[in-house]
């Protein structure tokens, strides 16, 4: 039972990192209804980021990601204003072909610029055992968790209460109208990409601080898992990226402590292909009816 717990554990701090990536997915789905493949070199961006602000710098933690997101939210501007907004009224296939050559532009970028070559992400976390009784929990883990959590408290904040978020959810419900509103539409997207992007650069730097390793590749296969996360818990709710995302972190954990590590992925892939089929629209999504 307390392997069994250390393990839950262990899923819930994955989960957390899925989570938040998955967020920056949903987001930009639910605005403009395009899936951003990028989303996961830009969480590797941020992992940069907080990895040369710590080696050239030596800034303390929450520095770290202050300057992190900070930078991954102009990135995420950048991208949105120079290859997704001259697509805006162009057929969905031509900017999801333009969202997986970012992809690789931002993969490319990195090997350039960082080399090949896995960079170890300095100790920017005192790392000691927390006991709670049986378990015993790192202080990694438990920053994980609380600051995910955290952030996703801000974020349906923010979403719900705030101006620019009110005007975020009527552009999701109707441009044109929202336009005859008098909402800046451009505006709105742009702070939509800066919120989700810092939130992949908040989970690539948990992610590296975890694992202890950047590499220019680090983000495809947590953007990946993050996406099923996303389609799993619903595209486009905020919820159900989180639930998504502990959900996919939990499954990822148990499977590799009790049946396979090298299967682990398999089976995470497999749960995409599973809801595709039976519920495409998600756990916490509803079925529209379009007129003909």
């Amino acid at each position: 039972m307390t392997i069994f717990l250390q393990q839950i554990i262990n899923g819930l701090s994955v989960g957390s990192i899925y989570a938040v990536i998955a967020l920056g997915y949903t987001m930009v789905y639910g605005i403009i209804r395009l899936i951003n493949f990028a989303h996961g070199e830009i969480m590797m961006m941020g992992a940069y980021f907080a990895f040369v602000t710590v080696s050239a710098m030596g800034m303390p933690f929450y520095l770290v990601l202050i300057v992190s997101m900070a930078l991954a939210a102009l990135l995420g501007i950048a991208v949105e204003t120079m290859a997704y907004r001259p697509l805006r009224k162009a057929p969905r296939i031509s900017a999801l072909i333009t969202a997986i050559g970012m992809s690789l532009f931002l993969q490319n970028l990195a090997l350039v610029i960082f080399r090949p070559e896995p960079k170890r992400m300095p100790p920017v976390i005192p790392r000691f055992p927390v006991r709670i009784g049986p378990l015993q929990i790192g202080t990694v883990t438990i920053t994980t968790i609380i600051l995910s959590i955290v952030f996703m408290i801000l974020l349906d904040f923010f979403v719900k209460k705030t101006k620019p978020g009110k005007a975020m959810r009527a552009v999701s419900e109707d441009k044109e109208a929202s336009l005859l509103m008098g909402i800046n539409v451009n505006r709105t997207i742009s702070i939509t990409f800066a919120i989700g992007s810092a939130l992949g650069a908040l989970g690539g730097v948990l992610y590296s601080v975890s694992y202890t390793q950047v590499f220019p590749t680090m983000g495809v296969m947590p953007g990946l898992k993050a996406f099923v996360a996303a389609v799993l818990g619903g595209i486009g709710l905020i919820p159900g990226a989180m639930l998504g995302g502990f959900v996919i972190g939990m499954v990822e954990t148990l499977s590799k402590s009790y049946i396979s590590s090298q299967w682990s992925d398999a089976i995470v892939f497999g749960i995409l292909i599973i809801v595709l089929l039976f519920k495409p629209t998600g756990i916490l999504g509803k079925n529209e009816k379009e007129k003909v």
